[in-house]
């Protein structure tokens, strides 16, 4: 029996409207049956010169875990579209950190409280990724071989929900699920 939070959840997930059917059932897989306490659905669609890419991440919060799902388009067909759906959970004793970074305008003038954007970075660093380029000094005309330079990085997830762009409600649902995280971390599981 689905209870009123994961039947919202379902409906946020038919409301964005990328592949709603495997996204709640790769979610459903990773649940694995625990009640939903609070979830945030964020589609994500960009561009480039001649191509869409849609993306969905769906952030799951149950009394022991934290479930994000990524779903990705696929290299297909026109008459065959594909998509990539991964799940990953995570334990929330696991959790090392959720940053919250709240844009806000003209905060000197009472509104320091009205954020208009909301970034969420959760780390759980069980693994780092380490991103490489060739390291230059400098000078455009030398030709020595400087090694690499990096920047090394826990694993985690990071969204960005804007009320312009995404609008207010889905603001507030990113501020819920943001509060609803941080509390989760601090007191840990729950039985």
């Amino acid at each position: 029996m689905l209870t009123d939070l994961a039947k919202q959840l379902r409906a946020d997930l038919d409301r964005a409207g990328y592949y709603p059917d495997l996204v709640a059932g790769v979610i459903d897989i990773a649940v694995a049956d625990e009640p939903v306490t609070s979830f945030l659905v964020h589609p994500e669609t960009t561009f480039d010169n001649t191509e869409v890419f849609r993306h969905l991440t769906a952030l799951v919060l149950t009394p022991t875990r934290l479930v994000v799902a990524h779903v990705d388009d696929a290299p297909g067909s026109e008459s065959q579209p594909a998509a990539l759906a991964t799940t990953d959970s995570v334990a929330v004793t696991q959790i090392r950190s959720v940053t919250l970074t709240h844009g806000v305008s003209e905060p000197a003038h009472g509104h320091a409280r009205e954020t208009q954007e909301l970034t969420l970075a959760v780390n759980w660093g069980t693994a780092q990724s380490v991103d490489l380029q060739p390291a230059t000094c400098g000078d455009p005309d030398c030709e020595a071989d400087h090694g690499y330079t990096g920047t090394l990085a826990p694993e985690g997830v990071e969204l960005r929900v804007s009320a312009q762009a995404e609008g207010s409600a889905a603001l507030r649902g990113a501020l819920d699920f943001a509060r609803a995280l941080s509390a989760a971390t601090g007191r840990g599981p729950t039985a």
